[in-house]
């Protein structure tokens, strides 16, 4: 209990030091990567963020070596690539790795069987319905659990066009 708020300074500037070389080894990584190792846009990625996360932390507090938790960096990055290009390559990768969109409300009807699949209330909609800021549900097209876990709420239009941000929603199942 008595190294609870400080042990020595020696570990202090063990961690100084690790977690800004850490700290420089990822940010040149992410540079070299570029932006979708930080994408959120699915459940792979949301996974790759927690893992760059954990190995960052586990460098920093020296529980692995900055050059062991170099190479896992680089390896998790490496994977998010080839798992992204395999995705990008073919359909049935991209089923694989991609979930699918899912409506849960549209033009004016709770979707309550993909409700119960994806765990989500009524309650949980409106919520998310006032976070854009609409209060008559009238003016609410659809509500969509994106391939990252987040809500999109569409708002609808006065445009009556055929290309709509919908088009890969799928509509099959409106009960």
């Amino acid at each position: 209990m008595e190294n609870l708020f400080f042990k020595d300074w020696e570990s202090l500037y063990h961690i100084a030091i690790c977690a800004s070389i850490s700290y420089i080894v990822l940010f040149i990584f992410i540079r070299i990567s570029g932006k979708r190792t930080l994408a959120k846009l699915n459940a792979f990625d949301f996974v790759v963020s927690v893992t760059l996360g954990s190995t960052l932390s586990s460098m920093i507090l020296a529980k692995v070596t900055i050059a062991e938790g170099s190479v896992a960096l680089l390896i998790i990055i490496i994977l998010q690539y080839i798992l992204a290009w395999f995705a990008k390559q073919s359909e049935t990768m991209e089923e694989v790795i991609n979930s699918e969109p899912t409506l849960l409300f549209y033009n004016g009807k709770f979707l309550h069987d993909a409700m119960l699949k994806e765990v989500i209330t009524e309650e949980e909609i409106y919520s998310e319905i006032r976070k854009v800021k609409i209060e008559n549900m009238e003016d609410v097209r659809a509500v969509i659990m994106e391939l990252n876990g987040e809500i999109t709420v569409v708002k609808k239009s006065g445009n009556t066009s055929d290309h709509t941000s919908l088009e890969d929603i799928d509509k099959t199942n409106l009960k």
